[in-house]
């Protein structure tokens, strides 16, 4: 099959000169609150220990996870409305305020209350920071920085849980939140003082009845994600009100969105060109095995192959340096070819391939067998996860880069809750008949547990992970599909501006509620 497509706008005329020195300043703020989830997660036994509510710990996590995904589409919007550097220093800036808070909590309920100010501030970094990069770098010349990205999310899982342990272990808790003032300070200096973008010049008119329903809509499928399987079964009257909720709710999003002059979410970003909901759904694949490795393979390593649980950080290397040096490669050929599909294309084959083999995993797989399928992993996210932002990027105007970028950061947030809250599921339903007594009280029972009943216990631990991965593999060989049906359209190392009041969407130009249509996709 031979194609050719018209896309939009998505880019800057020319690189800035001092470009990689903005970007710095942009991945130091994206480092900030990726740390500080994987820090605070290490952090949170002392934290309960001093403070205590035990029965309130998931919120603490479940707080800031809610805000930050129903604030990202506000943030992206407000970012395209009133100028994407302004906003994105609002967001570093609150962030800053919620960090300093949390440290000051006096009990867990202030500290959920803070985590809130902080998940408002962290909806603003993951939304500007690949809005800024579409703004300030053309199409081809995103390759090149996709290296710093991968950087910067191996760097947030890895590091994450050891700086956790060693502030925790050698200072007050408090200094888990402390940590992101110097560190966000410089962020804030050094893009206020480098990053220049343009902003626009536009008569805004907020769209609250979008913001209103996406935000009723989004908490009830990140409750319903959290909740399921945990505090209330699956089929339970709350987690089905909650679904019947989101779904209603975004229906009614989906009219008003149709309706209203300046949309929360344009929906022509997921109309206007068939790379963007394509992407989309390499994002969420991605971002789900993400998740689930992040999440379940040191548990495994550390219970079924008695990995030590101070290294936490470490058991993700053989997944995480891939990921860097693959996305760095992908990258580079990338803005010298400016061909892009074969990335997804291979990198979903690989990561098929390597859950696949993670999902043959039992009780008695050695570590090294798990290190070469956590390569391949690696290797498979190295080639889709920045490729797809990627092709996302170029699929939209760069009038909506914001509102686009946003739902991509979305879209990753909501796939890796949903799939957590999966695969906790499928890790129960395994692992719960064989749970021994006493063993859910207190973990470190299972030492001194005889022979048969231990074996029995890890047995069934494994075979959880195994339909995890199982899980994770049948979406991987879905996102493969769709990486199948990606069109090739060579990346210009220009593009030409929008002009104010006109929106470029695959070969239509609306201008002042009027519109000229081309063909926007010849195939055949």
């Amino acid at each position: 099959m031979s194609a050719t497509a018209s896309l939009p706008s998505a880019g800057p005329t020319a690189v800035p000169k001092d470009v990689r020195w903005v970007l710095l300043g942009v991945m130091l703020a994206m480092l900030l609150s990726m740390l500080d989830n994987m820090v605070v997660s290490t952090a949170m036994p002392t934290i309960v220990g001093d403070l205590g509510g035990l029965e309130h710990i998931s919120w603490v996590v479940t707080a800031y996870t809610l805000v930050t995904a129903v604030t990202t589409p506000v943030w992206g919007k407000f970012g395209d409305l009133f100028g994407r550097k302004p906003m994105y220093l609002a967001s570093i800036a609150l962030f800053i305020v919620g960090s300093a808070l949390c440290g000051t909590s006096g009990s867990m309920g202030e500290l959920i209350a803070y985590r809130v100010v902080q998940g408002i501030g962290a909806g603003g970094i993951g939304a500007g920071a690949f809005a800024l990069i579409g703004a300030l770098v053309p199409p081809r010349e995103r390759g090149k920085y996709q290296g710093m990205t991968a950087s910067v999310m191996a760097i947030g899982t890895i590091g994450g849980p050891l700086l956790g342990g060693f502030v925790t272990g050698n200072f007050d808790w408090r200094w888990a939140f402390y940590i992101n003032l110097p560190i966000g300070l410089v962020a804030l200096v050094w893009l206020w003082l480098k990053l220049q973008v343009p902003s626009p010049r536009i008569q805004a008119k907020i769209d609250w009845t979008g913001i209103t329903l996406l935000t009723l809509s989004i908490s009830a499928i990140v409750l319903a994600a959290t909740w399921a399987g945990s505090t209330y079964a699956w089929g339970s009257w709350q987690i089905l009100s909650l679904g019947a909720a989101a779904i209603v709710g975004l229906a009614l999003f989906v009219r008003v969105e149709k309706r209203v002059s300046e949309p929360l979410l344009p929906l022509s970003v997921f109309t206007g060109h068939r790379n963007y909901p394509l992407a989309m759904i390499l994002l969420l694949a991605a971002g789900v095995v993400m998740f689930g490795a992040g999440l379940y393979l040191p548990l495994f390593q550390q219970t079924v192959q008695g990995a030590s649980a101070t290294n936490s950080g470490l058991l993700m290397l053989p997944m995480m340096i891939p990921v860097v040096i693959v996305s760095t490669i992908a990258g580079k050929v990338m803005s010298a070819t400016g061909k892009y599909k074969v990335f997804p294309v291979v990198g979903t084959l690989f990561l098929t391939a390597g859950t696949g083999l993670l999902a043959t995993m039992d009780a008695h797989t050695s570590s090294l067998v798990t290190s070469l399928s956590m390569v391949l992993v690696g290797i498979g996210l190295g080639f889709t996860l920045q490729m797809a932002g990627t092709i996302a990027q170029n699929s939209v105007s760069l009038r909506d880069m914001g509102a686009a970028m946003s739902s991509v950061n979305l879209f990753r947030t909501l796939g890796g809750s949903l799939g957590v809250a999966v695969f906790g599921s499928l890790f129960t339903r395994a692992v719960q008949p064989h749970l021994p007594a006493g063993a859910e009280a207190d973990p470190n029972a299972l030492r001194d547990l005889p022979a048969g009943a231990k074996d029995a216990y890890l047995g069934a631990f494994a075979t959880g992970t195994s339909h995890i991965f199982l899980t994770a593999a049948i979406l991987c060989a879905l996102a493969f599909v769709a990486a199948v049906f990606v069109i090739e359209v060579p990346l210009k190392k220009a593009g030409s501006p929008v002009p104010t009041g006109t929106t470029e969407v695959s070969g239509t130009a609306e201008v002042s509620g009027t519109a000229k249509t081309s063909p926007a996709v010849t195939a055949g």
